[in-house]
């Protein structure tokens, strides 16, 4: 990441010997249908343009809006697609903010070390986004195989087509799981709070296999990037065997980062007139909204079964040996030094603020 930029290879003076087959149309069925609202405007140009104004202003708020579904469109850096697609990289990216953070570390003011410290925040995920793409690239297989084996055969015989309709069409019941998946149909994009939340609500409530559901989402993100995607599908579905279970209440999601429902109302038309009362859970109403329709699933219930199940195939010592092996070759972590072992601090000398 600290080396030089590299430079803009010169023109082709001549392309007479080049050849390539016609490049496929912007509405070529292999890139499916298109979007139906106001995606993300790519190019090199455009991807300068958002850096400078994430870097600028936009990052001023990041930590404090990127899990909220409406206004984290604008203050998250939306440079995701552009490092998908190239017309940005992570080392232009990563050294342009550093460039940044020198110049607010060299203002006292508060507000200055407060933006520095949102993009300090914002170079540990694009860290991580390395990270997921070479994970990727050591064991090719994450794209189709569970992690860890003990889950294979687990969800792929209790598939559920009405479940798996409702849940990418936005037609759930469960207000912010629909209106995340109509806003990520209309605009390409939604922020990794809602993006994980569709996951984990496709895996533990409607025990959908994330091979069938990981295509659909590929599909729509404008930003997809392999790496990510299916390690991400995989931890959210709780398959890795080497990661936390994290199962999403769609109901308290909403009640933290929607309270008044403005994205709900947004994206559902059906709920414009429910009151932020009833907008987590219209039907709890006395009278149920029209045309909405009623949980397809009991959420507590979905979650018990989900629970036992996963905890009856983690129960073996096979399982706690493939964990490890997983956890050697992909973990995240270092492992830290027993209790024992006196841990030497290091001088100033040695120590180094990275």
């Amino acid at each position: 990441m600290t080396k030089p930029i590299v430079n803009r290879p010169p023109a082709i003076a001549s392309v007479e010997d080049l050849f390539s087959d016609q490049l496929p149309a912007k509405d070529d069925p292999l890139f499916g249908a298109n979007p139906i609202g106001e995606v993300q405007k790519g190019g090199r140009q455009e991807g300068v343009l958002t850096l400078n104004s994430f870097l600028k202003e936009r990052g001023r708020n990041y930590m404090a809006t990127i899990s909220k579904p409406g206004v984290s469109a604008r203050h998250c850096s939306r440079l995701s697609a552009h490092l998908a697609y190239g017309s940005l990289s992570a080392r232009e990216v990563e050294q342009a903010t550093h460039r940044k953070i020198i110049t607010l570390l060299d203002n006292p003011d508060r507000d200055a070390v407060i933006f520095s410290k949102n993009l300090r925040a914002f170079l540990s995920r694009l860290a991580w986004r390395c990270h997921f793409v070479q994970k990727l690239e050591q064991q090719p297989e994450i794209e189709t195989q569970c992690m860890h084996g003990a889950f294979e055969g687990m969800r792929e015989t209790h598939f559920n087509e009405a479940y798996f309709n409702a849940w990418r069409n936005g037609t759930t019941g469960y207000p912010l799981v629909d209106a995340s998946m109509r806003s990520l149909h209309e605009n390409g994009w939604i922020n990794f709070r809602m993006r994980a939340m569709l996951v984990s609500f496709a895996s533990y409530q409607l025990w959908l296999d994330w091979r069938v559901t990981a295509p659909h989402l590929a599909q729509l993100f404008t930003d997809y990037e392999p790496g990510i995607h299916f390690s991400q599908f995989q931890m959210q579905s709780g398959v890795t065997g080497i990661n936390a279970i994290r199962i999403y209440n769609p109901i308290k999601q909403s009640l933290d980062h929607d309270p008044e429902g403005k994205f709900i109302r947004r994206y559902v038309p059906e709920l414009k007139d429910v009151s932020s009362q009833w907008i987590h859970e219209p039907w709890r109403r006395g009278e149920p909204p029209l045309h909405y329709p009623r949980p397809i699933v009991d959420h507590d219930a979905a979650i018990k079964h989900a629970r036992f199940v996963l905890g009856q195939r983690r129960k073996s010592d096979e399982f706690r040996d493939q964990s490890s092996a997983v956890h050697q070759k992909l973990g995240s972590r270092s492992k830290q030094p027993k209790r024992h072992q006196k841990v030497v601090k290091a001088t100033s000398q040695l120590s180094f603020d990275l």
